[in-house]
């Protein structure tokens, strides 16, 4: 029985997992089995996590269903939604976010009347995880504010993914940031083109198990692949879409010697059939490259494509 709740709450909806414990009075569920459903929920569709599941539905069903959604066991994963933004406004304290389809149901479902504030409910929903977060994905919304409560209020934090706008207009930030994770081990960044040095560095210095760094649609420069190729305990990079020179990507692949997989498909630099590149990751279990080509980026064409190509909001 116990294991076809935990089913049902890992893959189904909150209207599905009502149905099944109808019959039985799930609404006096012991406390430490509810948590345990409730940290599970939606995980199979992480999209949904916050919007659909443990932000708006499951509190609101019954007192001890509400009791234990507090639970920080239940936050230890933030999945941000993707939250929209207007394309010209990066003031975010002074966006209208009740435009936004999610953010307009928490208003409504949480009665909030007064202005509403995105730094505020981004720091709303870390202190729900009481400092046991383990991993976020931080919306392009996150302001400076926003993103220092994070990295105070989250000491256990493993897995980050910071989308493409908060990389680049607090990339400043990042380093220090990455100081206080000495437990991270997974790192995702959108469109990287300033810093990146020094974020490595940093997670090089601080992090010693970190072993994923997903790095698409990025500018990788010589100290940055310098930085990368110190890494020890590295295993896995996708860095798709990303500009590295040639041999930026030959000292890469000489450091990181205990890869196990590299995604480095259309990336600008080099070219996909370069013999000593498929020498150099031979060791590779998964090693992919193809679309890879190499580009004249001191042409005027070439120095647009190379700085403006491949930038993007989001992830």
């Amino acid at each position: 029985m116990l294991e076809k709740v935990f089913w049902l709450g890992c893959n189904s909806s909150i209207e599905e997992l009502l149905q099944f414990m109808d019959f039985r009075k799930w609404d006096q569920l012991d406390h430490d089995c509810l948590v345990n459903i409730f940290a599970k929920v939606g995980r199979g569709d992480t999209e949904s996590f916050m919007e659909s599941l443990m932000l708006m539905d499951v509190p609101f069903v019954c007192k001890s269903w509400h009791k234990a959604s507090l639970d920080p066991k239940c936050w230890e994963s933030l999945i941000f939604p993707i939250i929209s933004k207007s394309l010209y406004n990066t003031d975010v304290e002074t966006e209208d976010w009740t435009c936004d389809p999610f953010l307009k149901r928490v208003v409504s479902k949480y009665r909030i009347n007064k202005s509403f504030s995105i730094t505020a409910f981004i720091k709303f929903m870390v202190n729900r995880s009481k400092g046991c977060a383990t991993e976020i994905r931080l919306p392009v919304c996150a302001s400076e504010e926003a993103l220092k409560h994070v990295a105070a209020s989250c000491p256990r934090l493993k897995i980050l993914s910071l989308p493409a706008d908060v990389v680049y207009y607090k990339s400043r930030m990042i380093p220090d940031m990455i100081g206080k994770w000495k437990d991270l081990e997974n790192l995702l960044m959108g469109s990287c083109y300033h810093d990146m040095e020094k974020i490595i560095s940093q997670i090089g210095l601080r992090c010693k198990n970190f072993y994923f760094l997903s790095i698409p649609d990025c500018l990788v420069c010589e100290d940055a692949a310098s930085a990368i190729a110190k890494l020890p305990n590295l295993k896995h990079i996708i860095m798709t879409n990303t500009k590295i020179e040639r041999v930026n990507f030959v000292k890469l692949l000489k450091g990181c010697k205990n890869l196990v997989s590299l995604d480095a498909r259309n990336c600008l630099g080099f070219d996909a059939g370069d013999e000593e590149i498929s020498e150099l990751a031979s060791h590779i279990s998964d090693f992919k490259c193809q679309g890879s080509r190499v580009f004249d980026r001191h042409s005027e064409e070439g120095n647009y494509v190379w700085f403006h190509d491949f930038m993007y909001d989001g992830y």
